[in-house]
């Protein structure tokens, strides 16, 4: 890959922008002075990035995952309305990538998500055909029993639609806090069922996304991942 298409694909600006980094002597990639728009960059042996002797991570190309913990108050949304954009919890230049989130969390909703440009990778993860679960820890406003896990393993008739849903597994941790696992995406598809199972949720966390899981980054935290490990 050329320099300068290499530069534009990290999101440091147009063409003509990459282009001026470039004359400037701006870019050290693996300690090296890059000044020659025309010079081969192997992505894949990028192992540093300077922009002005400011380091950069990396993207990697031609796809790059993301695992992000998402906070509360934060939407799932390139155009937010009320909260801000979970991309905006990404540092400069990588926020302003083409990418797009695998599902969609609420703004109240905490825990898992991904962000990619990989648009097969994206299908393969919400294509219900594929089943791939999702583990949520749930706090309930009523306490709850047993009977509760029995009625959304049994399957519950979602408001205004017209199909059982049923939950993979559900165990309660404590009367007010429920482990559930789902296999399907349906809008609000975790507050809908436990609702319809009569109970209500008073706040939501997604602790597993398939085998990705986000213990190790702190509310808001994030690193790039290889997706092989992950799909079940």
């Amino acid at each position: 890959m050329q320099l300068l298409k290499y530069l534009q694909a990290q999101g440091l600006g147009s063409r003509k922008q990459c282009q001026a980094l470039i004359d400037d002597d701006a870019v050290r990639i693996n300690d090296t002075l890059c000044n020659h728009a025309q010079m081969d960059i192997d992505p894949k042996a990028v192992s540093s990035l300077y922009i002005d002797d400011v380091s950069l991570i990396p993207v990697p190309l031609p796809y790059f995952y993301i695992l992000l913990n998402k906070p509360a108050d934060y939407e799932t949304s390139h155009k937010p309305q009320f909260y801000p954009s979970v991309f905006s919890l990404l540092p400069e230049p990588l926020r302003h990538l083409d990418m797009q989130a695998v599902g969609r969390l609420d703004a109240d909703t905490t825990g898992v998500l991904i962000l990619t440009n990989d648009g097969q990778f994206n299908h393969r993860c919400t294509s219900p055909k594929h089943k791939l679960p999702k583990i949520y820890r749930v706090s309930l406003k009523h306490a709850a029993d047993e009977k509760l896990c029995i009625i959304l393993k049994n399957g519950v008739l979602l408001h205004d639609d017209n199909e059982t849903v049923t939950a993979q597994a559900a165990e309660l941790i404590d009367p007010h806090t429920l482990q559930l696992t789902i296999t399907s995406g349906k809008y609000h598809q975790v507050k809908r069922m436990i609702a319809a199972a009569g109970n209500r949720v008073t706040a939501l966390h997604r602790s597993a996304f398939g085998l990705w899981q986000t213990d190790d980054l702190p509310a808001g935290g994030w690193r790039f991942f290889q997706p092989e490990s992950g799909l079940m």
